[in-house]
């Protein structure tokens, strides 16, 4: 008779793990003992007012700035989508794109980018004549020219209409589809459910 025991299979390792994050600005506590962890097709809110600390958290999770406390494991790539768009006056969208995918090595289609983010007509229009949701896409363009499993975004929906939210929305169901993950810091009602919350 023949026997023989399942073999245990170990789960995935998280995308990004954070443990025990605490940060101090001047004399007063932004946070502390932030604790989370993000697996694949999941995506975590980031709740709180302003002056919270939801910006500074994001760029401690990116490696940007070192928190006062806590450590973070970061186990795949990431793209920081940061507030602010990062466009020079002078840079098109077409140029804004063209220079981000020399700079990553990128061979993405930036041309078929520019047509799926709704930039196809101002494309060759300079960043200060574009419209704020116009600068805005542009910027949400560059998480199309790298495949990175894991999204920061720092308040995607700012300056858009209802198009170009529901644009945020598919962009983002479709990289959790493909088993990237996302955390999002967002004012308001986010279009897409969250796998859980964190409030600060």
């Amino acid at each position: 008779m023949h026997s023989g025991a399942c073999a245990l299979t170990n789960p995935a390792p998280p995308l990004l793990s954070a443990s025990g994050l605490g940060m101090i600005r001047g004399e007063r506590v932004l946070f502390r003992d932030v604790s989370l962890t993000l697996g694949a097709g999941e995506a975590l809110l980031l709740r709180g007012p302003n002056g919270a600390g939801k910006t500074t958290l994001l760029r401690i999770l990116a490696g940007l700035t070192r928190p006062e406390a806590g450590a973070v494991s970061r186990g795949a790539a990431m793209h920081w989508f940061a507030h602010r768009e990062g466009l020079k006056p002078v840079e098109t969208p077409r140029t804004h794109l063209a220079l981000w995918a020399s700079a990553w090595g990128s061979g993405a289609d930036c041309e078929m980018i520019l047509t799926r983010m709704g930039l196809a007509r101002p494309a060759d229009v300079p960043a200060r004549h574009l419209s704020a949701g116009q600068r805005r896409r542009t910027a949400l363009a560059r998480l199309l020219l790298e495949d990175r499993p894991v999204w920061l975004l720092d308040e995607p929906y700012t300056a858009l209409d209802a198009e170009g939210r529901k644009l945020v929305d598919d962009l983002i169901a479709e990289h959790r589809a493909k088993g990237g993950a996302l955390i999002a810091a967002i004012h308001g009602e986010a279009g897409f459910a969250p796998s859980a919350e964190v409030s600060l």
